[in-house]
């Protein structure tokens, strides 16, 4: 690192950030030294840097060497050292409705995505209550990270016709959604109704595969994205009887041994023309659906932070398949070494992933699993730079807002973290960040924490 004592020494005004918000000069801008910023796209690390936001957007970003008049009588936010790294998306979250008008559990969750530095949500299972949430959030109301949301979800029970499909999408692009949802039991008519309306009238869509459909059919008809990449093991069984539910477990898990290995770099190619996502979700597969028992889940420290009922749900649904025997570690075991090697062999094959966990899902909690996931895409073998990538740049690509967000850069929004390391040499100091900066505003350490405890609080165990 350079030696920057002698700037010291102009900045008799410094205000630290671990008081609460910067000053600002000129009446709205504010000014952020002393930080070392990780740039997703090259790889680099911008040491001693300062940052000029106004705004809500990052007007500039200069070496600490040309701060003006050597920083003399400005009001600047003292980074001391700390590392700047885009914040996080999660890409497949779903957020609790509204119940009669009151919005406190929803609150609670986008709090616990701020706290663990994920600034951008893809919510997955839509409701009309969430609508008022995003403007909430987009006009200040209410804190929390910027949303995309989808609409309800578009199924083989809730979309009774191919007509009824057309008339659902239309429907959700209407009412504001951003993008669809599709979740299994659809047919192939029901299916195409609902792809070509979503084309026509503009409105991204995606999620399960449906076994009548099939992963080919699905991507060459449009899947902006896969989910939990769904539908890749069925596509790699010749004998689709083999895919029976009542006997093939949750997501055909205990017929892994009957894929096809040969198979996959056709389907690959496939993904790669259609240029189709994939949000893998590997740690919804390791808690929910791994041999690890629910109970040693049921007391990790983030469960305080929800709804002892919800928790207790959670394991009633994983101990149902822990006492049906599917969830031995022999039956296990092969399934998550298939995910993970798909897993890696689609990202090494160029295939755009997207950061997602599925939270709030069975022992997920929103924001804390995240860190989750990326522990568990680093296990499966990719690089802490790809894996910022996945929760940085490549979300904001996939929604086709590139430099608007996702990068620390001129004229993007100003929505960072402050971290203690360098994340891209140990992942593991994203889990608590210093100071989260949403919008331009900064929510230091003390702030976060005070918002997790009044959720805790709020969630004893009585």
């Amino acid at each position: 690192m350079k030696n920057w004592t002698k700037i010291a020494l102009y900045l008799a005004l410094v205000i630290s950030f671990l008081g609460c918000k910067s000053q600002k000069l000129n009446g709205q801008e504010k000014v952020l030294g002393n930080v070392h910023v990780v740039d997703v796209e090259s790889g680099m690390v911008l040491e001693d840097r300062f940052l000029i936001l106004k705004d809500g957007l990052i007007m500039n970003v200069f070496p600490m060497s040309k701060l003006p008049n050597k920083g003399e009588g400005m009001n600047i936010t003292d980074g001391k050292g700390a590392y700047v790294f885009p914040g996080l998306a999660e890409m497949h979250a779903h957020l609790p409705a509204a119940i009669d008008g009151n919005t406190q559990l929803q609150e609670e969750t986008l709090w616990l995505y701020l706290s663990n530095g994920v600034l951008r949500i893809r919510s997955m299972l839509g409701h009309e209550s969430h609508l008022a949430l995003k403007k909430k959030v987009l006009t200040g109301e209410v804190s929390g990270p910027r949303m995309f949301i989808s609409g309800p979800s578009l199924n083989g029970t809730s979309v009774e016709s191919p007509q009824m499909g057309v008339q659902m999408v239309g429907s959700q692009k209407a009412a504001g959604y951003d993008h669809l949802k599709l979740h299994p039991g659809l047919d192939v008519p029901k299916f195409l109704a609902i792809a070509e309306t979503a084309k026509a009238v503009d409105i991204p869509y995606g999620g399960h595969v449906s076994l009548a459909v099939g992963l080919e059919t699905s991507i060459q008809n449009g899947y902006k994205s896969v989910e939990h990449m769904d539908g890749y093991l069925e596509a790699m069984i010749a004998d689709k009887s083999k895919l029976d539910p009542t006997v093939a477990g949750p997501f055909n898990m205990l017929v892994v041994g009957e894929a096809d290995q040969n198979r996959l770099p056709d389907l690959i190619k496939m993904t790669l023309k259609n240029k189709t996502w994939i949000a893998p979700t590997l740690t919804l597969f390791d808690r929910y659906f791994g041999y690890v028992p629910a109970d040693s889940f049921r007391l990790a420290p983030e469960m305080k932070y929800l709804p002892g009922l919800q928790i207790q749900q959670w394991v009633t649904q994983k101990k149902l398949l822990e006492s049906q025997g599917v969830l031995s570690k022999a039956n296990v075991q092969p399934f998550l070494e298939f995910r993970n090697q798909l897993f890696l062999s689609l990202h090494e094959a160029g295939v755009p992933m997207i950061m997602s966990s599925d939270s709030p899902q069975v022992f997920n909690v929103p924001g804390f699993s995240i860190h989750h996931e990326i522990e568990m895409m680093s296990k499966a073998g990719m690089s802490n730079l790809e894996i910022l990538r996945t929760g940085t740049i490549n979300p904001a690509l996939y929604f086709d807002q590139k430099g608007e967000w996702g990068v620390i850069k001129k004229g993007a929004a100003a929505d960072f973290v402050l971290v203690e390391k360098n994340p891209l040499e140990d992942l593991s100091t994203m889990k608590r960040p210093m100071v989260v900066v949403m919008g331009g505003e900064f929510y230091d350490r003390d702030r976060l924490d005070t918002e997790l405890k009044k959720i805790e609080t709020n969630n004893l165990r009585k």
